[in-house]
């Protein structure tokens, strides 16, 4: 039984047009891209924030929230999870933060040393009125920032997924 050589050319070519594609693809793709199994990565854990609302002046309030501010970021750091906190002062709540009046001055020293990752913030609303009643301008402590409305500071922090304790 001998082959033809038609019938040669035939295999041949039927041969070429399997081998050709395979080899061609192989030379056009770089080693290892075609790993059946992706390398997992480890996901990082979430950033857990909070939101202290303080609006009154009563010594004991102010201190429950610095206790807070430097328990719970203590939780977290055993646990190697990321914690940042925003205390948002407004009405009575900005004398905890007032150079003149804060019960709590020193303590927020040690609350800042501890915790870098917590932010002061004051109500702007509040402490203009409290200029004009005052008729003189409020010094606050170092690093406390301003922002026009304190509730409405705690409404864009609660909408961007931020959790809330009430004071």
């Amino acid at each position: 039984m001998r082959m033809s050589f038609r019938r040669v050319i035939k295999w041949v070519g039927l041969a070429l047009t399997f081998i050709v594609p395979l080899v061609v693809t192989l030379l056009l793709t770089e080693p290892g891209s075609a790993v059946s199994k992706p390398e997992a990565k480890r996901a990082l854990p979430p950033v857990h924030r909070l939101v202290l609302p303080i609006n009154s002046d009563d010594p004991t309030t102010m201190r429950a929230l610095i206790s807070t501010s430097l328990n719970l970021p203590k939780y977290y750091q055993e646990r190697n999870e990321p914690f940042m906190i925003e205390v948002v002062a407004y009405n009575a709540g900005v004398h905890m933060f007032r150079a003149d009046t804060s019960p709590v001055k020193d303590m927020l020293q040690v609350v800042r040393a501890v915790n870098p990752n917590i932010r002061f913030v004051v109500c702007d609303a509040t402490k203009q009125g409290m200029q004009r009643s005052e008729g003189r301008p409020i010094t606050l402590i170092d690093n406390v920032d301003l922002v026009p409305s304190g509730p409405g500071r705690i409404i864009e922090l609660q909408e961007a997924g931020w959790s809330y304790i009430r004071s």
